[in-house]
Parts: C-alpha cells; sequence; structure tokens
C-alpha cells in the first residue's frame, strides 16, 4: 500500500474529486480527515463516505467548516492529530466556480470564490505545514489547481485568477518548506464531470466541443484524479516538488 498508516486530510471531500481522492487514500492504507462545507446537504454524503472508507478497513473523521474562514485549516489539523496522531499528507481541493460574466461581476461573487479558493487555501496550507514541521517527519502538500490557471475564460475572470495563485502558492512553498522534507505540488484537472460544472455541461453542445477539445475523448472523471494525487502524497513522489501535473486528457495541447 502507498499511503499505509498515513494520515490524509483532505479538504472539499464530501463529493467529487475530494470524494474519490479520500476512497483511494484509503485504499492504499491511509486514514483520512474529510473537510467539507458544513453544510446539511452534505452531512449524509460524509456519513456514507465515512462507512465506505471504514469497510475499505481505514478510518476516518470529518470537520464540517467554510473552506474560505482562515481558522478552518487549524480545525482540520486539530482533527487529524487528535484522531490518528499526525498530519502526513494536505490535500487542498475545496473550490467554487459560480460562472459569471465579467462586466457585471458582482463583487459578492468576486470575494467568495477569492476567499475559498485562495485565501482558504492560503491559511489551510499553512497549518498543515506548520504541524508537519513540528513532526519533523516531512510531509506531502498537494493543491488541486485547474487548467484554467493557464487559460483563461470569459466567464471565470474571479476563478482563474484564484487557480493560477494555487498553483503559484505551491511552487513558493516547496521552496519555503523543502528544508523540513515538505514537498508541494499542484495537480491542473481539465474538464471534470462534478458538481462544479454540472449546469455549464448540461448543455449538450458545450459539452460536445470539450469532448471534441480532449484527445483522449472523454471528459473526465473524478476518479481519473484518484490516481495522481495518490501518487503525488506517497514516497514514489520522494523527489518530486514544486511540480504541476495537467490531468486533462490532453486538453491543453490540442491547439488544432
Amino acid at each position: 500500500m502507498l499511503l499505509n498508516d498515513k494520515t490524509v486530510i483532505i479538504t472539499g471531500a464530501s463529493r467529487g474529486i475530494g470524494r474519490a481522492a479520500a476512497v483511494e487514500c484509503a485504499r492504499q492504507g491511509a486514514n483520512v480527515v474529510i473537510g467539507y462545507s458544513g453544510s446539511d446537504s452534505s452531512r449524509p454524503l460524509v456519513d456514507k463516505l465515512i462507512q465506505e472508507i471504514r469497510e475499505l478497513g481505514r478510518d476516518a473523521s470529518a470537520v464540517g467548516a467554510p473552506a474560505g474562514d482562515p481558522e478552518t485549516g487549524d480545525k482540520l489539523v486539530e482533527s487529524a492529530v487528535s484522531n490518528f496522531g499526525s498530519v502526513d499528507v494536505f490535500v487542498n481541493n475545496a473550490g467554487i466556480c459560480p460562472f459569471h460574466s465579467f462586466l457585471d461581476m458582482p463583487r459578492e461573487t468576486y470575494l467568495e470564490t477569492v476567499n475559498t479558493n485562495l485565501n482558504g487555501a492560503y491559511f489551510a496550507v499553512q497549518a498543515a505545514a506548520n504541524r508537519m514541521k513540528d513532526q519533523g517527519n516531512g510531509g506531502a502538500i498537494i493543491a488541486v489547481s485547474s487548467i484554467s490557471a493557464l487559460v483563461g475564460g470569459a466567464m471565470q475572470t474571479h476563478y482563474t485568477p484564484t487557480k493560477a495563485g494555487v498553483l503559484s502558492l505551491m511552487q513558493s512553498c516547496a521552496v519555503a518548506l523543502g528544508p523540513y522534507g515538505i514537498r508541494c505540488n499542484a495537480l491542473l484537472p481539465g474538464t471534470i464531470e462534478t458538481d462544479i460544472n454540472k449546469d455549464d455541461l448540461a448543455d449538450q453542445q458545450k459539452r460536445d466541443y470539450m469532448i471534441g477539445r480532449t484527445p483522449l475523448g472523454r471528459l473526465g472523471r473524478p476518479e481519473d484524479m484518484a490516481g495522481p494525487i495518490v501518487f503525488l502524497a506517497s514516497d514514489m513522489a520522494a523527489y518530486v516538488t514544486g511540480a504541476s501535473l495537467l490531468v486533462d486528457g490532453g486538453m491543453f495541447v490540442s491547439l488544432q
């Protein structure tokens, strides 16, 4: 098992990419702290995820708190330490993308997106890194950025800067935390079918266009992200830090 007896914190883990990553980390031997928004609608999903992880022979705890709250990272670390004794891997996956045009972007939409996707990520990464430093055993931090960190989007002017920021955060943290043996890397998914883009992909013409742009001929599934997350979390990536990995079916390089 690649993550045997490690403790993994995953934000935005009640569904989508985070859920798939939580299950795969447990399958690879890890105990998991599930970060989720704290909404009543998410709790049944979290309970089901905890049950699935326990059926795999591992354990899980859950922390319901807004990703944009600077205190949430501390709560996640506290849960990991009190339940499992350590923080070995931190996966920042929480994010929102309420599609909206630029010229009439509501300030509250912009600020909520930046707080959830970037500001909250900064403080959560900081909390996890401080615990890893104190433990003295190194660790792995993985941020789910996006292909949108590299390209523009007319309806994503509030979102793309946050994903570019998360990518840059991992690059800088790789330098800052390398002396402590803490590796920091970013994953850049392409079009993965999740709740974040469900309404957008309900447009069949848009859906067909995105598939046509993808050399592998299909949209991504949350499970497509789980393997890369486990790889970067594991000792198989012991000399990988400051890296960014596209997980997009070839979409980024498909220009013609």
